[in-house]
């Protein structure tokens, strides 16, 4: 029988009439033939009782200075609570489930904690249930470090959580559940026509994970890439065939032939609550180390790079301005600050040695008198920095300008 990991994102299981819904995919593929492994979010989103961001707000109101340690203690109990839910709901249902955490289910990470990377699973624990006919349903977003501390996976963890699994079984697909029917086109809540996407490169979703879709996180597909699993992003609640990602080759192989190339952008992303930043200096070497080292050691990601000889532009997200201002102060360099800007980003592997995209991009924005404060550009991706007030008509328009619809 082929193993299939199931995982069930917080709104797929909210609610029992939720969980009940989210139990018959799991019901279905057992139907089918293959042993499924459940991996759960915490149930609900913030405001809910045992939502993620709710036991955090509780694990800092009697002391703003909890450690990072604690904090992950308190946030691993919402995956542990709707893990028990959830394999009781298996139960009620005639089937034998068993809830593991993720140092049961053998996730074993660092100890950067709210944000822990994955060093290995072993899965024994997992294999055993299996081979007696029992479903795990294991806690998404947690594991334990080697000092025997519970961590947590960072934002998209259970996505995280649901791939290494997969890797760790040699699964024949990672399903990940989540309310809507698949990976679209554009955030349909922005446009209207926005379309799902039936199949999509490893590339092309880590691009649009990067630029701001929030689907499944990136380094999910990282795992996912790196075993060569198949990953299946379906709605709970409908029937939707969802989105297949996999490798050219894989889909290939597995189901028939890839699409053809036709328009050479599969999806438009977007980011919001960004910066620009140009600071100005002379470029030498020494400067260009402080500076840079200082940005390293507080943990702030720059983008859309543009060095020059006498000034340096990029961006931030706007959560660290506080922090990169400090340092730029302390460093004595003018700058500027362009607050309230978003990156639209057009997406696909097919426009690799493709000309004219840019010049389709500047054109179709420019007509519309949408202002681009700067560009940057990959094989596969080219991004545009726009004022925040024209985003959702730049993002509508590069839509329409490569017939996404």
């Amino acid at each position: 029988m082929n193993i299939i990991v199931q995982k069930f994102g917080g709104t797929s299981v909210a609610s029992k009439e939720l969980r009940d819904k989210a139990v018959e995919k799991v019901i279905q593929c057992i139907q089918e033939g293959n042993q499924p492994v459940v991996v759960v979010s915490a149930m609900g989103r913030k405001g809910d009782p045992y939502a993620t961001d709710t036991l955090l707000q509780i694990g800092r109101e009697p002391y703003s200075e909890c450690s990072s340690r604690e904090l992950d203690l308190m946030m691993a109990c919402g995956e542990t609570i709707s893990s028990v839910v959830f394999a009781n709901t298996i139960k009620a249902k005639g089937y034998h489930a068993a809830a593991l955490m993720g140092f049961q289910a053998g996730i074993i990470t660092d100890e950067k904690y709210g944000d822990a990377d994955v060093i290995k699973v072993e899965p024994q624990n997992i294999q055993q249930l299996l081979d007696k006919g029992i479903i795990p349903v294991v806690t998404g977003f947690q594991g334990i470090s080697e000092n025997g501390n519970i961590t947590t996976l960072g934002r998209g963890g259970s996505d995280t959580s649901a791939a290494v699994i997969g890797e760790a079984l040699k699964a024949e697909v990672v399903e990940i559940y989540t309310d809507v029917d698949g990976i679209m086109t554009a955030d349909p809540r922005l446009v209207t026509n926005a379309k799902v996407i039936e199949q999509i490169d490893y590339d092309d979703i880590y691009q649009m994970a990067e630029d701001g879709a929030k689907v499944i996180h990136p380094r999910a597909v990282e795992v996912a890439r790196r075993g060569s699993i198949i990953l299946k992003i379906k709605n709970t609640f409908t029937d939707a065939p969802g989105t297949i990602i996999s490798s050219f080759e894989q889909y290939e192989n597995k189901y028939s032939k890839y699409p053809s190339a036709g328009e050479c952008i599969t999806a438009i992303a977007h980011r919001n609550n960004v910066a620009q930043i140009v600071v100005q200096y002379e470029d030498t070497a020494e400067i260009n180390e402080v500076f840079m080292n200082a940005l390293a050691e507080n943990d702030i990601s720059i983008d859309m790079i543009n060095f020059f000889i006498d000034k340096k532009i990029f961006t931030v997200e706007e959560q660290h301005l506080v922090k990169l201002e400090s340092i730029i102060k302390s460093i004595g360099l003018k700058y500027d600050i362009h607050r309230n800007c978003s990156k639209i980003t057009a997406i696909g592997h097919k426009m690799r040695g493709v000309p004219g995209v840019m010049a389709r991009i500047v054109k179709a924005l420019a007509k519309e008198n949408i202002r681009i404060l700067q560009t940057s550009d990959s094989h596969t991706t080219i991004s545009c920095l726009v004022n925040s007030d024209s985003m959702e008509k730049a993002v509508n328009i590069l839509h329409q300008e490569f017939h996404l619809a």
